[in-house]
């Protein structure tokens, strides 16, 4: 008993003494006038989130980040105070049921007004609610930052988070930061990060080792050159979320049969991209197939997809139907002519009537009937397109330095194609010098290499209709029956270089 008063006696005296030395409190209560006198740790002062507070001087830290700690009764008091604050802004939160908002309206209403400041309206919210369950403070600043670090303007934000609201659940180090580093290591050049992001932000919800890397190492497989593959997602991103065995493979499978070679293939990839979304079953397919019913010959289909590979693509059959009426109207070629035109440039299926028209009342204003300017057209269908300024200039050096007659020019009339100053005059000046008389083709369908042969040749060779497109099979070059083993290895690439201008 004596003992146990003593105790009590020793506890009375220290709870009556503060200043005794035994008791020294561990944490001090926080000073600030305006605050209550509880204790609050000091990180929830206002700070910007990134160290370099001058960059990012709008995104700062909310003075409150999710609230208080609450019993599952107030939870639900507070998740009915929050939705009903949230339905008189016009936000719907019926899809917000079975997430874990914060405990307080003040930490909503900083989250709505932080996405309504970079750009959000209330209905793109409405869009895609859940992003209301992202925290400003550790979701949607980090991301932003990230996201203007890498290239994006500040201003095209809001329009990025409402095109692919779902980035603000990313983690930066754990999924955005691997995606920016698999699109540097495809050549896609730093600069352009931000646009291809901007062109197709699904990007970020791909895995890196799945439908982004098996479409690059397809299109590598099928001769696509590897430092082109960066210019290529670039201009079309959308290849990267492809499949190749249901979307990509098919494609190129089926252009192959139809006897464009590989190499070929890949070239006109590399330069158009986009010919990887065009759809195979509802536009590729009857595309040809309309091709075909317009009178082209199938074994010149490669060469007309190799020179215009848009063709694939455009609602053709709208287009081909209007160009064969008005080729029959205005200028007389029946529909088989019009057919050997689009074979030799099928460009023409999109050239305006008004442009076709103007080298056209040119040729007939200068002595040419109806039907001569037609056949001019079916043999040379570039004069469609040729400008008139510079075939007036064409003409009159043929009609007064030259001194020939109009006949000649129906039987080439390709002689409008070519350039006066750097190809026609310098020729027929050489000519001249020799006291030499020949045909247009004999001394301007050639290369500068062949014609130097003619010039100081012993004897003319016949004229031929220049380089002929074979396709699964070698360049044949006229008057040159051997190709030596070296330029085998280049000859898709020298077809390509004759028949398409990319």
């Amino acid at each position: 008993m004596t003992s146990i008063l003593r105790r009590n006696q020793s506890l009375k005296t220290i709870l009556t003494n503060p200043k005794d030395p035994f008791f020294k409190p561990t944490l001090k209560p926080y000073k600030n006038s305006q605050a209550p006198s509880t204790y609050f740790p000091r990180v929830l002062n206002q700070i910007p989130f990134s160290t370099n507070s001058s960059k990012f001087q709008e995104f700062e830290m909310p003075t409150v980040t999710w609230g208080v700690i609450q019993g599952r009764k107030e939870k639900l008091v507070s998740r009915v105070i929050i939705c009903d604050y949230l339905k008189t802004i016009g936000i719907i939160p019926d899809e917000l049921e079975e997430l874990e908002l914060p405990s307080t309206v003040e930490v909503m209403r900083e989250r709505v007004e932080f996405l309504q400041k970079i750009g959000l309206t209330v209905d793109d919210i409405n869009e895609y609610p859940l992003m209301l369950g992202c925290s400003v403070r550790k979701n949607i600043i980090p991301v932003l930052s990230y996201f203007e670090k890498i290239g994006l303007k500040r201003s095209k934000l809001g329009e990025f988070v409402k095109n692919y609201p779902q980035c603000l659940h990313a983690s930066v180090v754990v999924e955005l930061v691997p995606v920016i580093k698999f699109l540097r290591g495809l050549d896609v050049e730093k600069q352009d990060i931000g646009y291809v992001l901007m062109k197709y932000p699904e990007l970020l919800g791909f895995k890196l080792e799945g439908t982004m890397s098996t479409s690059v190492a397809y299109l590598v497989s099928i001769g696509v050159n590897p430092r082109d593959v960066g210019p290529m997602v670039t201009q079309y991103p959308y290849f990267l979320g492809m499949r190749v065995g249901t979307t990509i493979k098919p494609l190129v499978d089926y252009l192959v049969s139809l006897g464009l070679p590989k190499k070929i293939l890949a070239r006109m990839l590399e330069k158009r991209a986009y010919l990887l979304g065009y759809d195979l079953e509802e536009t590729v397919k009857p595309n040809v197939n309309c091709l075909l019913s317009f009178g082209l010959r199938k074994d010149t289909l490669p060469s007309v997809i190799a020179q215009f590979p848009q063709i694939l693509g455009l609602p053709l059959k709208a287009k081909l139907s209007s160009q064969q009426y008005f080729f029959n109207l205005k200028l007389k070629i029946d529909p088989d002519g019009f057919a050997r035109v689009v074979e030799k440039m099928p460009q023409i299926v999109s050239l305006h009537q008004h442009v076709i028209m103007k080298p056209v009342e040119f040729l007939l204003g200068r002595g040419f009937s109806t039907a001569d300017v037609a056949k001019m057209i079916v043999k040379c269908p570039q004069l469609v397109a040729s400008q008139v300024g510079l075939m007036k200039n064409s003409f009159y050096f043929f009609k007064s330095d030259m001194g020939r007659q109009l006949e000649e020019l129906l039987d080439f009339p390709d002689y409008f194609t070519y350039s006066l100053e750097s190809r026609i005059k310098p020729r027929y000046h050489r000519l001249q010098s020799k006291g030499i008389r020949c045909s247009l083709a004999w001394f301007l369908n050639c290369s500068d290499q062949r014609f130097e042969e003619r010039l100081y040749g012993d004897y003319i060779e016949p004229e031929s209709s220049g380089p002929s497109f074979c396709m699964g099979g070698k360049l044949e070059l006229p008057g040159n029956e051997i190709v030596s083993e070296e330029e085998e290895d280049s000859d898709d690439e020298t077809l390509y270089r004759r028949t398409v201008s990319l």
